[in-house]
C-alpha cells in the first residue's frame, strides 16, 4: 500500500508494479500547475507524483520528463555517454564491451526509475477518474484480470505499456515463416515477448528436419507459440510446447488456435522439458546472461545462462536415438564480453553432446544499423545461429 494526503485527508491504495519495483517512499499529489523542471527534480529524488489533474496533461508531462532524462544522459560523462565511449573504444583486455553493456543497463534502469515516478490512480473497476482520461478497461483486464474492486496506483509509463501491448495483441505481428496473410500473424499478450525478430523463426522454418521429426517434436519455452506453429505448419504431427509462465501458456494456446494448428500442439506447463523423448527438441533461450529488470525481459536476459545451461544439461535425456536438439542462439553475448564461444562449446561437451552442424543468419533489426546505439559495435557483428546438436558418439 502507498499513502498520501489530499485535501487534508489521508488516502491509500495498492501499489502495482509488473517489474516488482518498490513503491515510492514519498508520494505527493500533482496536477497541471506543476512545472516540468520541478517534476523532474522531484522524480530524480524518488518522490512519487500522484496525478490529480487532466490526464492528457500527465502524458505531456511524461514526455517532458523523457526529454530531460535523455538530455541528461547525453551529457559528457553521463552513463549513456560513457557506455557509447566504451563500446566504440574497447579496452585491450576486452572489458570495453562488457563495461558498455553494464553502463547501458544502468542508464536504462535509472531512466525507468525516474519516469516511473509519475503515477496514476486507477479505480477498483479499472476506470481512471481523471479529466479526459481514456477508457482503458479492456487493456487493463487483459493485463491484470477482471476488476476486483481494489483501487491501485500505477506508473503512467506502465499503463502506456499495457495499452501498447493491447494494441499489438489486436493487430498481431506478421511472421512470413508461417505462410501468407492473413493466416501468418502472431498476437502477443501483455508480458509475453513478441517475435519481432523474424530471422530466428526463419532458421527453424528452413533447417532440414531430422529423421522421425515429422512424428514428434518438443518446443521448450514456447512463449507466443510461434516456433510450435512453424513446426506444425512444416508437417510435424505432434508438438509438445512447454512454458512456465501462465501468460505465455494462454498466449500460445490462443495463437495456435487462431492458426488452426492447436489440435497438433500440446501446450504444457513445465520448467524446460516435458516427460519423454523426441527426435527433435527445439529451444530459443534468452540470449544475454544478465538479470532481467522486469518479467517481460526474461525473454532476453537469462541470469547466469540458467535456461541455456538447463537445456543443454537435460537435452540428452530427452532426445531419441539419432535425434537432434536445435538451439537457436545469438552470439551477441560474445560480442559484449558476457559469455565466450569457448564457454558455450564447453557446456555442450560437458552435457555429452556434439555439434552436428550450424545455420547462421544476420540480424535485420534497426539497432544493428544505428551507429548512435551505445551497443552498436556488438549489434553490428551479431550472428544468430541454429545449432544442430546430437548425442556424443
Amino acid at each position: 500500500m502507498i499513502h498520501w494526503t489530499h485535501g487534508g485527508e489521508d488516502r491509500s491504495a495498492r501499489w502495482h508494479s509488473e517489474a516488482d519495483a518498490a513503491a515510492p517512499r514519498r508520494v505527493v499529489p500533482a496536477d497541471d500547475t506543476l512545472p516540468a523542471d520541478a517534476a523532474y527534480r522531484m522524480a530524480c529524488e524518488g518522490t512519487g507524483l500522484l496525478w490529480q489533474g487532466d490526464f492528457q496533461n500527465a502524458r505531456h508531462l511524461l514526455q517532458a520528463l523523457m526529454r530531460r532524462a535523455d538530455g541528461r544522459g547525453r551529457k559528457p560523462g553521463g552513463a549513456r555517454g560513457r557506455a557509447k565511449a566504451s563500446a566504440s573504444t574497447p579496452a585491450p583486455d576486452g572489458s570495453g564491451p562488457a563495461q558498455a553493456f553494464h553502463l547501458h543497463r544502468q542508464a536504462q534502469a535509472q531512466r525507468a526509475r525516474v519516469l516511473g515516478m509519475l503515477l496514476i490512480p486507477v479505480q477498483g473497476d479499472h476506470t481512471i477518474a481523471l479529466r479526459r482520461a481514456p477508457d482503458w478497461r479492456p487493456a487493463l483486464a487483459e493485463a491484470w484480470g477482471a476488476p476486483d474492486g481494489t483501487p491501485r496506483v500505477v506508473a503512467l509509463r506502465e499503463l502506456l505499456g499495457i495499452v501498447g501491448a493491447h494494441e499489438w495483441r489486436k493487430k498481431g505481428v506478421e511472421v512470413p515463416a508461417l505462410g501468407t496473410p492473413p493466416g501468418n500473424r502472431i498476437h502477443p499478450h501483455y508480458g509475453v515477448f513478441s517475435p519481432v525478430r523474424g530471422e530466428y523463426v526463419e532458421l527453424v522454418a528452413q533447417a532440414p528436419l531430422p529423421a522421425g521429426a515429422k512424428a514428434l517434436a518438443f518446443d521448450i519455452g514456447t512463449g507466443t507459440g510461434v516456433l510450435a506453429a512453424v513446426l506444425a505448419r512444416r508437417g510435424v504431427r505432434r508438438v509438445v510446447a512447454t512454458d512456465q509462465d501462465p501468460r505465455a501458456l494462454q498466449c500460445a494456446r490462443e495463437n495456435l488456435q487462431r492458426l488452426s494448428v492447436l489440435p497438433r500442439v500440446d501446450v504444457q506447463e513445465a520448467d524446460l522439458f516435458p516427460a519423454g523423448r523426441a527426435p527433435l527438441v527445439v529451444c530459443n533461450p534468452p540470449w544475454v546472461p544478465a538479470r532481467a529488470a522486469a518479467p517481460i525481459e526474461r525473454a532476453v536476459y537469462d541470469e547466469d545462462s540458467r535456461m541455456l545451461r538447463g537445456f543443454l544439461g537435460g537435452l540428452g535425456a530427452h532426445l531419441e536415438t539419432g535425434g537432434e536438439g536445435w538451439l537457436i542462439l545469438s552470439d551477441l553475448a560474445e560480442h559484449l564480453g558476457l559469455r565466450s564461444r569457448a564457454q558455450l562449446l564447453a557446456w555442450i561437451e560437458e552435457a555429452g553432446l556434439r555439434v552436428l552442424g550450424r545455420h547462421d543468419t544476420r540480424p535485420r533489426h534497426g539497432k544493428a544499423a544505428d551507429p548512435a546505439d551505445p551497443l552498436h559495435a556488438a549489434r553490428a557483428a551479431e550472428v544468430t545461429s541454429l545449432w544442430r546438436l546430437g548425442a556424443a558418439a
